[in-house]
């Protein structure tokens, strides 16, 4: 069990941002709104985030690069949508063929370089997965790959599933944050993935060298974690991130919840989920899942994008801390 806490985070939330399934203009979007990432401009916070278009000929889905963007002075205002794809998904036969997300954006110098997972579809489970970088030369418009394959996939002591990036830049090194696939387990006669959360350290961003161990105990016996965003506050770094059972997790009690960790070195993690302070609502797009949390800070408030109910299958929320306890 996560060691205990008496101090925990407040948040207020804010209410939904986006659902492709309530926009009526023109869009290729059809429904999902998933791992949201934000890229502070001087105009606006746009929020990337990974949406679908209807299901293909063959009743498969594909998952893209999407974008909105908000207005910095009412962040619940939307003042632009994406319009297109902003990074295509790959050639026959590459890690991403068919789909990218999780997606995680970061600004360097003069380019945005957003890392996400790729998917390629499998025979004896349903997709596999490694992660990949594209680069924006354009203020985030378009993306292009440096090649046409990830910058981090499979080996030896991780031999399937990697995913659910998270790119950050602390003492002049890029850190990077991601799940690992332990094993596959057979759950009602379908296989599901067991995954973890790792870490890889790159002082360019394209050649990592990951630290080969998972960084967090488990809370449940056959547990899931995802997508853990890490930021630096008062001497610590603070991560949030998903974890859910390996069962009933769509529409279930088994859900996607989000916990929180703190450690002193980014590598030695104290995990304490009940101070993670954001939970699900009594009704409603968040009343049976919250996860996939993104942290950002404006104007000294530190705001959080998740994803609700089903993985994101509808909305994007936002959050705002309104009283940290356990910061000065």
């Amino acid at each position: 069990m996560p060691s205990k806490m008496k101090q925990q985070f407040q948040w207020k939330k804010l209410g939904k941002l986006f659902d492709p399934k309530e926009y009526i203009g023109d869009t290729w979007m059809h429904e999902f709104a998933q791992s949201p990432s934000s890229l502070i401009m001087e105009d606006r916070i746009r929020v990337y985030f990974c949406s679908r278009p209807p299901k293909n000929k063959d009743g498969m889905y594909e998952s893209y690069l999407s974008y909105i963007d908000l207005d910095k002075k009412n962040l619940n205002n939307i003042i632009n949508i994406c319009s297109h794809y902003p990074l295509e998904l790959g050639k026959k036969g590459t890690f991403d063929e068919f789909g990218t997300n999780p997606v995680s954006v970061i600004q360097h110098d003069n380019e945005v370089r957003v890392y996400y997972a790729g998917w390629t579809r499998c025979e004896s489970v349903p997709i596999n997965g490694a992660i990949g970088v594209a680069i924006s030369k354009d203020n985030g418009e378009t993306f292009h790959r440096l090649g046409d394959g990830p910058v981090i996939s499979y080996s030896p002591d991780e031999p399937f599933m990697m995913g659910s990036p998270r790119v950050r830049r602390f003492n002049n090194m890029w850190q990077l944050w991601y799940v690992s696939g332990e094993r596959w387990l057979e759950v009602n006669n379908k296989p599901e993935p067991i995954y973890k959360i790792r870490m890889a350290t790159s002082t360019d961003g394209i050649n990592w060298k990951k630290h080969g161990k998972n960084l967090l105990e488990n809370y449940l016996e056959n547990e899931c974690q995802a997508c853990p965003d890490v930021f630096f506050r008062d001497n610590k770094y603070h991560m949030f991130y998903s974890y859910r059972d390996i069962q009933n997790y769509k529409k279930g009690n088994g859900g996607y919840r989000i916990g929180y960790a703190v450690s002193d070195d980014m590598f030695n993690w104290s995990r304490q989920d009940e101070a993670a302070g954001i939970f699900t609502s009594y009704n409603g797009w968040d009343s049976k899942m919250v996860n996939y949390p993104h942290i950002f800070s404006l104007d000294e408030d530190i705001y959080m994008l998740y994803q609700g109910n089903e993985i994101g299958r509808t909305v994007i929320g936002l959050a705002k801390i309104t009283h940290p306890k356990n910061w000065k």
